[in-house]
């Protein structure tokens, strides 16, 4: 019988000749300007620079290109630096059911695969929906278990890496197998990185990114790996998921019939996912009521538990922190208005009406929040208010969720925030207009050009 492994890379390299329907190219066009949008601020900020400069001997030159600066680089530094910059302020797709960020490591390895290939838009477009597909599909089987210690973005990532890379490089069903089986074994991240002020967590995803090309690229010349590594006994998922009992045969059963791809989060808030909810109620809560900071006694927010242990920080000193604060981004939706870059900026950051009302915020684990996770993320708000009024709100999911999702116009307005301040309106709008018609014959390359920066371009 089949390995798990080899299920999935038999599904990867029949999809290019299988051909996507008009619904899921749709959607991986959205996944793709959104990793774009995400990455393109991104691109210009610590760790991704730095990660630039540390590999000087693989920067300036290659098959591959590094966003939004236009300069050449080799494959897998490319897959890295830009896996890494699509994972940096924040704003990159999820995967709900999976507690996972899809996008930043199986698109950056899907892209740098396609320009070292010579590859054209509908093979891209092939690449990520396998990625997405084989990787999602891991990443629910293996969680919640597997999120208690490990970051599903810097493991399961891998997967999405390397599937989108064989496919995007023409590999057969063994040959995708084996670049699965051997990124397996290369699969890390710890969760110990959300706890500290540290660069380790974005690297996680360009980490992934690199390993899943790099996977691919071997496999292409012969190289092999345990092709049973998925579910063996001493495999990743008894290794990480601990005492987790998982049915690969309904993991595999709907592949290629439900399309996980097509039920992707679009972030609405530069901020880790976890708080989303609470200040989706917060942001309605004072638009109803007209409520500022003055109003404000406290403000009482009931999630669940994983939102508390990585966001319950009140009082962040650093823009990392504040991403992962709860109480800081309730405070900044209801005294800025919304939880975009503007919220973490210097000003913001040391604005002391933002920073009193995060003091104000009661943080807790409701019992029914905890219960719907992590099928929804959920949050129970109340603010109190210094004329004795009690004002409720109860959100059941997020803004950008797939049973609330950002419209196409949302996700276009989206990226012309993040793109438009890089590349300017001109060229942003350019680039946009290029996604929004992905696929065909055009070169990815060509892409990947409108992408950079003006100077870069000339």
């Amino acid at each position: 019988m089949a390995t798990v492994l080899e299920r999935f890379g038999a599904f990867s390299a029949g999809l290019p000749a299988a051909g996507l329907d008009d619904r899921v190219r749709h959607h991986a066009r959205r996944a793709v300007i959104d990793w774009f949008a995400a990455t393109l601020p991104g691109g210009v900020l610590p760790p991704a620079t730095l990660v630039a400069k540390a590999l000087a001997d693989q920067v300036g030159q290659g098959g591959a290109t590094l966003l939004p600066a236009g300069t050449p680089a080799g494959g897998q530094a490319a897959a890295l630096i830009n896996g890494t910059a699509a994972h940096t302020v924040e704003f990159d797709d999820i995967y709900r059911d999976g507690l996972y960020h899809p996008g930043a490591p199986t698109i950056a390895a899907a892209l740098a695969a396609a320009e070292l290939a010579g590859a054209d838009g509908e093979t891209l477009l092939a690449g990520v929906v396998a990625g997405y597909e084989v990787s999602n599909r891991i990443a629910v089987a293996v969680n919640p278990r597997h999120y208690d210690f490990w970051h599903t973005t810097a493991t399961v990532g891998c997967f999405g890496a390397a599937a989108a890379a064989a496919v995007v490089f023409g590999l057969d069903d063994r040959q995708t197998s084996h670049a699965l089986a051997t990124v397996t074994t290369m699969a890390a991240g710890l969760q110990q990185a959300f706890l500290a002020d540290a660069m380790s967590k974005p690297l996680h995803s360009g980490r992934a990114a690199e390993a899943g090309l790099l996977a691919a690229r071997l496999a292409a010349e012969g190289v092999t790996g345990a092709l049973d590594a998925l579910e063996g006994p001493r495999g990743f998922a008894v290794a990480m998921s601990r005492d987790t009992v998982i049915d690969w045969d309904a993991v595999t059963a709907d592949l290629g019939a439900d399309w996980t791809i097509t039920r992707m989060t679009f972030k609405n808030h530069a901020a880790c996912g976890h708080v989303h909810a609470a200040v989706d109620a917060v942001r309605a809560l004072a638009d109803e009521h007209g409520l500022g900071e003055a109003d404000v006694e406290r403000i009482e927010v009931g999630s669940y538990a994983k939102s508390k242990e990585i966001c319950g920080n009140p009082t962040p000193a650093t823009v990392f922190e504040a991403k992962f604060s709860l109480p800081y981004c309730v405070g900044a939706a209801l005294v800025l208005g919304s939880v975009r870059r503007a919220a973490f900026e210097d000003a913001a950051m040391a604005d002391p009406a933002v920073r009193s009302v995060a003091a104000r915020v009661v943080h807790t684990v409701d019992p029914d929040c905890q219960a719907a996770f992590p099928k929804a993320r959920s949050a129970r708000v109340a603010v109190v208010t210094r004329d004795g009024r009690r004002l409720e709100r109860f959100a059941p999911t997020r803004k950008g969720d797939p049973d609330n999702p950002l419209t196409d116009a949302d996700l276009a307005d989206k990226f012309r925030e993040l793109a438009e301040p890089v590349l300017g309106p001109a060229r942003a709008a350019e680039l946009l207009a290029s996604l929004q018609g992905l696929g065909g014959t055009r070169p990815v390359r060509d892409l990947m050009a409108g992408a950079a920066l003006a100077e870069a371009a000339e």
